[in-house]
């Protein structure tokens, strides 16, 4: 960690975000659901998904750019049976998700399984947060979501599909739930900005400008990716000599599964540009399952199943030079475990933003430890 990095404990930072969110106009309660999203990132490591997104991707749009509601006025529009559509009309990503995969789990009680998709909502924090949710209730949890266009087809170079996580998570009889949060790009926004912020260059092989040359400027290539300049590669790289189609074909299945199911916008759609050239809503669509483990089995018997594989997994021969193997979740249950007593890292990029949070929103009473440069 750089010496300009702050460490705010993680209950501070929670109170301090839901106190962000309230001032921006989100009711109390769902501005505790925000902030529990973002927390948990910062909690399990996840620093593209934390507090780090707090002024640009939620204050911002709210107070600056007016393309997203701060009170969420959903609609389910379809209920039928283990099914359900929802309008999230422009509201909090976080709310329209927790409330759909809540909606699920509902569903899976009674059917085995539950199936919710939401339309025209926002960006809705770390993907994992909900499966999660599923595995609390001794479920498996699966979500997807379609994003602003950042990926190249394999064989292009014009960003056409979002980032599109597709995201399982599954309880075990570990410390920690199997849970596999990751893009069907190589890189994320996310993670570009946590460069941007640290001053550091890309690896080359996670972008590419309309050329197909590598860009590794993390600036430059944040405002390429907006004007379509730009383009993130799809897991396994460019070409098909290393499986980018395979990416490239899961961003795909996310695209349908955020769009097609609920009948909402997709591919250019998403850009956050309307017809006169302006900024509008990102109209972003939610895919949400939960699977009653009960349904098929004894969900002890399925912990220890899980727990046994991932295990076997770990302790099967490691490369030359190779310290362990981990399974997926093992890190941020790791990260959780360093961080838990220390919180979460602040860099001045976030400083300075969490000071002029407060300074606007006048949150006198937080005292940072830290000044504004």
């Amino acid at each position: 960690m750089s010496d300009s990095i702050c460490w705010i404990d993680f209950d501070t930072m929670h109170q301090f975000m839901t106190d962000v969110f309230k001032g921006i106009g989100v009711p109390d309660k769902d501005a505790t659901t925000c902030a529990d999203v973002l927390i948990a990132a910062d909690k399990r490591g996840v620093d593209s998904h934390g507090v780090g997104r707090l002024k640009p991707i939620y204050y911002d749009r709210i107070v600056h750019d007016k393309i997203q509601k701060p009170v969420t006025d959903l609609q389910v529009t379809r209920n039928i049976g283990a099914t359900a559509v929802v309008d999230g009309g422009h509201g909090m990503g976080m709310v329209i998700g927790h409330t759909c995969m809540n909606m699920a789990i509902e569903k899976a009680k009674q059917f085995g399984v539950g199936v919710v998709v939401a339309r025209n909502s926002t960006h809705y924090g770390m993907a994992a947060y909900y499966p999660m949710m599923a595995c609390d209730a001794g479920m498996i949890g699966m979500t997807a979501t379609n994003a602003r266009p950042s990926i190249a087809p394999t064989w292009g170079v014009e960003n056409m599909l979002g980032t599109n996580p597709l995201v399982f998570a599954m309880p075990t009889d570990e410390p920690f739930v199997f849970t596999n949060d990751y893009a069907t790009s190589i890189s994320q926004r996310g993670k570009i900005e946590a460069y941007a912020r640290d001053g550091k260059k890309l690896p080359e092989g996670w972008v590419i400008d309309r050329q197909g040359h590598a860009m590794t400027d993390p600036d430059e290539v944040l405002k390429a990716l907006v004007n379509g300049e730009a383009a993130l590669c799809p897991i396994g790289g460019l070409g098909e000599e290393h499986g980018g189609y395979k990416g490239y074909g899961y961003a795909t299945v996310v695209e349908i599964l955020s769009a097609a199911l609920q009948q909402g916008a997709f591919l250019k759609a998403l850009n956050g540009i309307d017809n006169d050239g302006n900024k509008g809503p990102y109209c972003l669509g939610h895919f949400f399952m939960a699977i009653n483990i009960e349904a098929f089995t004894d969900l002890d018997a399925f912990k220890k199943t899980t727990g046994d594989i991932l295990r076997n997994l770990r302790n099967s021969q490691k490369a030359e030079g190779a310290e362990r193997i981990y399974t997926c979740g093992e890190k941020e249950h790791l990260a959780w475990l360093d961080r838990k007593d220390k919180g979460v890292p602040v860099g001045t990029v976030l400083q300075n933003q969490m000071i002029q949070m407060r300074d606007a929103l006048s949150l006198s009473h937080y005292a940072f430890p830290f000044k504004q440069t």
